[in-house]
């Protein structure tokens, strides 16, 4: 198997596990490769476009997803075919850029959400910010393309993340509401499409609303003696991030 296909595209912009297959020697994170099933089973079910195997908008969304998946799961950036590893940088909403190995220390969800009242990402490694959000969506957060604006070598596109609010977030009880993150990014891209960089652009605060939305849990001797009131934790739920 070569890295270009007999559809002659990158392997990078094919199926996701199309590249799992192909990295049989990567290193991985958890030491075994992604397996995918039940994402694509949800994915099937409740995604909100169906893009034609071939077009711009399939194409960039095979290439985030499976920068996605080398993020999380392959723990070598120089393994990483969705990117041009040594010149790689990535920002959220006009904030610093880090480059491939600062985000594949810390995790995407420590360095697009960063610190703030109801997330610390400065007190979160790569493992507890995924065990954190895996068990807040138990049935996964996938994502999606919505609309592509602009092709390549600047790649400008409208995405679409949600996940089912099922499980507690930190100490905050689960809603059971479909939780929808609506965003830009702007990839640019070499000719063989690999991404340089990329900005992501959207609304930090929105989404960790959603998540604090449920109010306080209170499970715990410390969190009934610090306040008299037995429902003030659930209307702190409330304040706004």
């Amino acid at each position: 198997m070569t890295s270009t296909q007999s559809n002659n595209l990158p392997l990078w912009v094919q199926d996701r596990d199309t590249v799992i297959a192909y990295s049989s020697h990567a290193e991985w994170r958890y030491q075994t490769p992604p397996d995918y099933t039940r994402s694509k089973e949800n994915l099937a079910k409740e995604s909100t476009c169906n893009h034609l195997e071939g077009t711009l908008e399939a194409i960039v969304q095979n290439l985030v997803r499976t920068f996605e998946m080398e993020v999380s799961f392959k723990s070598n950036p120089q393994q990483w075919l969705s990117v041009v590893s040594d010149k790689f940088r990535v920002s959220t909403n006009g904030g610093k850029e880090y480059t491939a190995a600062d985000l594949s220390a810390q995790g995407t969800y420590n360095l697009f959400i960063a610190d703030s009242e109801h997330y610390k990402a400065s007190e979160e490694s790569f493992e507890s910010s995924a065990k954190i959000f895996h068990s807040t969506f138990p049935q996964g957060f996938p994502w999606e393309v919505l609309q592509v604006y602009s092709g390549p070598p600047n790649v400008t596109f409208k995405w679409r993340h949600w996940g089912h609010f099922q499980g507690a977030y930190k100490d905050f009880a689960s809603t059971g509401e479909t939780v929808e993150i609506i965003g830009i990014s702007v990839a640019h891209v070499t000719d063989d499409l690999k991404i340089l960089s990329v900005e992501h652009y959207f609304d930090n605060n929105l989404f960790l609303e959603q998540l604090t939305a449920g109010g306080k849990l209170v499970n715990s001797e410390n969190d009934k003696k610090a306040s008299g009131c037995p429902f003030s934790s659930w209307f702190k739920g409330f304040k706004k991030s």
